[in-house]
């Protein structure tokens, strides 16, 4: 049977460092509409909803024909949002899509569902791309992993791994990026567990799922995510959609 997969975007209105980003215009378009019609161009996805606490976000979903559903406001994470979306839709695969990446590439959707799809001792996959820039192999933002001969994710960490001790001809970081693709099943695991100590110490919760033991099959992509975080990310965006 083909498993059936539904992609969520969360999206909050209040945000620290750039309140109503969801909201924001580009291009004649709310941020929130170009991520949402960028995902109706994947292959693999069965089904899209955006999942808010925001009356203003829920009604422009709906006004652009996108389907939206209100989620309580006291959620943690992004990934407990997903959970509370999809908690009684009968999807096999829920993926967590970043509502702040207005150019994300359906293609790098598509494979990290792939990759979760090929990897059944795997509860979850998410795409990495090779890095030798030295600003985002040194800035705590950009979260680098290190993977095993099946590109399983031994561990994700904001300091640059792995240490080099030996000056190497192919030294090679692998930068993360948010996206992932969860088994249902066990999404509504992991958001009943318990934080760990170093998912604490490195705010990432990804190492929950590592250190209770379970595996993240990583899949490489080519692709220079920009996402937005503050309103100087956004003009950078509207730059690129220039060129």
């Amino acid at each position: 049977m083909m498993a059936k997969v539904t992609g969520v975007i969360p999206a909050r209105y209040k945000s620290t460092r750039f309140e109503g980003k969801p909201l924001a215009i580009l291009e004649g378009k709310t941020m929130i509409q170009m991520v949402y019609e960028k995902c109706c161009k994947s292959k693999l996805l069965d089904q899209i909803m955006v999942a808010t606490d925001d009356q203003r976000i829920y009604d422009n979903v709906l006004s652009f024909g996108g389907n939206a559903i209100m989620t309580e406001t006291n959620i943690a994470t992004g990934s407990d949002r997903c959970y509370e979306a999809v908690k009684y839709d009968s999807c096999d695969i829920v993926v967590n899509i970043q509502g702040d990446e207005p150019l994300i590439d359906p293609n790098v959707i598509d494979i990290c569902i792939q990759a979760l799809i090929d990897a059944p001792e795997a509860v979850c996959s998410t795409p990495v791309v090779k890095s030798n820039n030295p600003d985002e192999i040194n800035s705590p933002h950009a979260v680098k992993v290190v993977l095993n001969k099946k590109l399983e994710a031994l561990y994700f960490s904001r300091y640059p791994i792995p240490f080099f001790r030996n000056n190497l001809d192919d030294e090679i970081y692998y930068r993360h990026i948010g996206l992932y693709c969860y088994r249902k099943y066990f999404l509504e695991q992991f958001v009943s567990m318990a934080q760990t100590f170093l998912e604490l110490s490195e705010s990432l919760e990804q190492l929950r799922i590592l250190e209770n033991g379970y595996k993240i099959q990583c899949c490489l992509v080519d692709y220079e995510s920009v996402g937005v975080d503050t309103p100087e990310d956004l003009e950078k965006v509207k730059r690129l959609l220039k060129i």
